[in-house]
């Protein structure tokens, strides 16, 4: 069953979190603001991220389609776009009609599918107008076998024995990831570092973009990044997500290079908690574990979805069924930064195709009103704040902490409490928690005491705030 209210001991406590009254009424003029500020730590912390697949979010598949929809991810409350690779793409050797976004052949065009440099300029413009930060899909390990350099500068390519370029290795086995339509890029070659950085310094001077997603950053040596990331923080302030985590290769060390990284464990785990696989408590304890690893220098992604998760390892129904809701509300909630990928808000329900055209149906239903939200939610409420200005996060035992999550958040007299069941059952709990507080949906008061024995239905959630 769908999260849903419920009545306990006479009213009404929020199951679905409703933004404010103002935040409630979308402004139709969608104002624009007249300057965006450079990229700040106080923007990121309230930030939520927005993954866009332009082949796939339309039947166009192009910059000026996708465009059309971004007072949709104003609207949404997201504030840092991530567009996937936008250059052209390999033919030689690629896999399926249109290959893989992430086998580059030239690094400083763009992909005529998509459009012309001028629509992408366009489209970083709009976004700017309406407040969103617009970052790209890097793709520094390797390149698609058509770039220029496989014939011109080939030790720019790791080769084996014979000579030969050869496709990624996985550093865990030894063994080709299987990649074959890439082509291993040589880090010990410094004139191919140079003009990769400089490839990427001419995205922000180009087109004003915003920092990047860096893809398999942990299988780049960490001080690539460090004369990189000078280089572009002396053009504008950037913003940087990078595919990694400390259990990859350079670990705390360049996890901290970047502003935010994956939480792809809390991501496994939260799927095995939907299957009953795992429990509240055993999330919980994963919260409190990377809060004490990663300190507040970065910023973990939460997320139900992305373009790997969708296409190979199932769609949110697939891998949540009717926790999906649940989940979504503690990403936003929870430490970290929520992460929305396409389609995710028209509850799409299919893997997408990754190598040939696909799209979605673009039907509004609970999941959009749900993300509006959450968006407002995340946005303007500083408990929620993340980053080295978060909010406090102390959970509130029950007694059933194997099912129930409960918990606080609060900064500077901002309160907010989250109680979900995360279990496929009705519980039934007290819990020694006193305190007066407001339905998010109409600022109602609700008291929440001790005395009190409370209800939840399968994988209900309650947002309350001071």
């Amino acid at each position: 069953m769908k999260p849903y209210f419920t009545i306990l001991f006479g009213f009404l406590i929020l199951c679905c979190q409703f933004p404010r009254e103002e935040a409630r009424k979308p402004n139709k003029k969608n104002v624009e603001v007249k300057s965006l500020k450079p990229i700040s730590e106080d923007i990121i912390s309230h930030s939520v991220l927005y993954e866009a697949n332009i082949r796939q979010y339309s039947n166009e598949g192009t910059f000026n389609a996708f465009a059309k929809d971004l007072s949709v991810l104003k609207k949404l409350g997201v504030k840092i776009l991530w567009l996937m690779p936008i250059n052209p793409i390999s033919k030689t050797k690629s896999k399926g009609p249109l290959g893989s976004y992430y086998a580059v052949s030239d690094y400083k065009k763009v992909n005529p599918e998509f459009g012309t440099l001028q629509d992408f300029k366009s489209l970083v413009k709009r976004a700017h107008e309406l407040g969103i930060y617009v970052i790209l899909d890097w793709v520094p390990g390797h390149t698609g076998w058509d770039h220029h350099w496989i014939k011109e500068k080939s030790d720019y390519y790791l080769k084996n024995k014979k000579g030969e370029i050869i496709d990624p290795i996985d550093f865990r086995t030894g063994k080709s990831f299987n990649w074959t339509d890439v082509a291993d890029l040589n880090y010990k070659n410094l004139e191919m570092r140079e003009e990769l950085r400089q490839a990427m310094v001419y995205w922000v001077k180009e087109a004003n973009i915003d920092g990047y997603r860096i893809d398999q950053a942990y299988a780049v040596p960490q001080e690539f990044y460090d004369k990189t990331i000078q280089a572009l923080r002396e053009v504008k302030p950037i913003f940087l997500l990078a595919e990694t985590d400390i259990y990859h290769p350079g670990g705390i060390g360049l996890v901290n290079k970047f502003n935010a990284t994956y939480d792809w464990p809390g991501h496994h785990l939260s799927k095995d908690v939907a299957k009953g696989l795992n429990t509240a408590n055993d999330y919980h304890l994963h919260i409190k574990r990377t809060q004490r690893l990663y300190g507040t220098e970065n910023i973990l992604v939460n997320f139900i979805s992305n373009h790997d998760e969708n296409s190979w390892n199932g769609t949110v129904k697939e891998s949540y069924g009717e926790a999906d809701h649940t989940f979504m509300a503690m990403n936003y909630t929870l430490p970290g930064m929520p992460l929305i990928y396409s389609g995710q808000e028209y509850d799409l329900n299919k893997r997408l195709h990754f190598f040939e055209k696909d799209s979605f149906p673009k039907t509004t239903g609970k999941t959009m009103d749900l993300l509006i939200q959450l968006g407002a939610l995340k946005n303007n409420h500083k408990s929620l704040a993340t980053g080295s200005k978060a909010g406090s996060y102390k959970r509130i035992n029950t007694t059933k902490n194997n099912q129930i999550l409960a918990f606080e958040r609060e900064k500077g007299g901002d309160t907010l409490v989250v109680v979900a069941n995360l279990s496929k059952d009705y519980v039934q709990f007290t819990m020694p928690y006193e305190g007066k507080f407001k339905r998010y949906q109409d600022f109602n008061s609700k008291i929440l005491s001790s005395s009190y024995q409370y209800d939840m239905k399968p994988w209900e959630f309650w947002i309350l705030i001071k």
